[in-house]
């Protein structure tokens, strides 16, 4: 435990590095405001380690490039201490808010009463899922906590950015357009898949001409909660002379339900590449909802300051 004057006896400190100096000097990475909401992480489907390591991992990432940011994590799903519910977070975050202002009253300190929003919840979605942010509403509402809720993640390059990396990753397309090399199981047409219904494959059509730029293939999105979608969708691709498909989950991971994926394989008779998962561009997402939520502009770390 540490003492206000620092670590505990025994805990590693970590010393501040001295500034640098000069016109090329890192500038100092933008703390989260003091009394700033919290960051909550709606993360849907159902708990597990592997989901709760994803979302963890999520977080930190978030954290990582907004130091002080108090973070929690709130299942769809979950109601029970090792996997709590939306509500049960935000609820709780309410009251350790309440609480502090309490014992800042109690110390003699002259605070201001808390008020705004409590929390800012991000849903862990990459495109829009009316079942799932129906859902995500309810259990802000439940949990009478004052929470703002952002939008889901994408569109976004960086969302495309990602998709590329686990096709190249499973083998089914090239890393780099520019190298002079090719992968000779690379995809001439991609199955960008999502669920959420149409307007989800619409949004998913938006990051897919993106990759297609990026991969110099054809890209058609397709729902795999909608029966028929995915084969349809690579008889057309086959339809306009591509040979050699591949199948490439435009979610994060805990939203797909269990053998959706693998049904759609089926479908289409193609490989696949994995979920987003934690790729460093959804924590940057997530983050990125919560700070245009509040107006605050973190300072990106590494860049000069001229």
């Amino acid at each position: 435990m540490s003492s206000p004057t620092g670590p505990a006896s025994g805990l590693p400190v970590r010393m501040p590095r001295p500034r640098q100096s000069g016109r090329h000097r890192r500038p100092e990475p933008v703390a989260a405001p003091e009394g700033a909401p919290a960051l909550i992480l709606a993360v849907p489907g159902v708990p597990s380690p592997s989901t709760r390591g994803l979302a963890e991992e999520t977080i930190s990432i978030a954290r990582s490039e907004l130091p002080g940011l108090e973070v929690g994590i709130g299942y769809l799903d979950g109601e029970d201490a090792e996997y709590p519910s939306l509500q049960q977070v935000l609820a709780h975050t309410a009251a350790r808010r309440t609480e502090r202002y309490q014992i800042a009253r109690a110390a003699g300190r002259e605070v201001a009463e808390p008020e705004g929003p409590v929390a800012v919840v991000v849903p862990l979605l990459a495109g829009p899922d009316n079942v799932l942010m129906r859902r995500i509403r309810q259990g802000v509402m439940e949990s009478g906590a004052p929470a703002e809720l952002t939008d889901v993640l994408g569109p976004h390059p960086l969302l495309a950015e990602a998709v590329h990396v686990r096709l190249s990753e499973a083998g089914l397309a090239r890393a780099d357009r520019a190298r002079l090399f090719t992968v000779a199981t690379a995809a001439d047409g991609i199955i960008l898949a999502t669920v959420g219904g149409d307007e989800a494959v619409r949004a998913a059509g938006i990051t897919g001409m993106l990759l297609a730029a990026r991969l110099a293939v054809p890209v058609m999105a397709a729902a795999l909660d909608n029966e028929g979608s995915v084969g349809a969708i690579a008889d057309q691709l086959r339809g306009s002379g591509s040979t050699q498909l591949a199948l490439a989950p435009y979610l994060v991971g805990p939203e797909l339900p269990d053998g959706l994926l693998e049904a759609a394989v089926k479908d289409a008779g193609c490989p696949a590449a994995e979920a987003l998962g934690a790729y460093p561009a959804i924590g940057k997402l997530v983050l990125s909802q919560y700070t245009t939520t509040l107006g605050i502009t973190p300072q990106p770390q590494g860049s000069p300051v001229h």
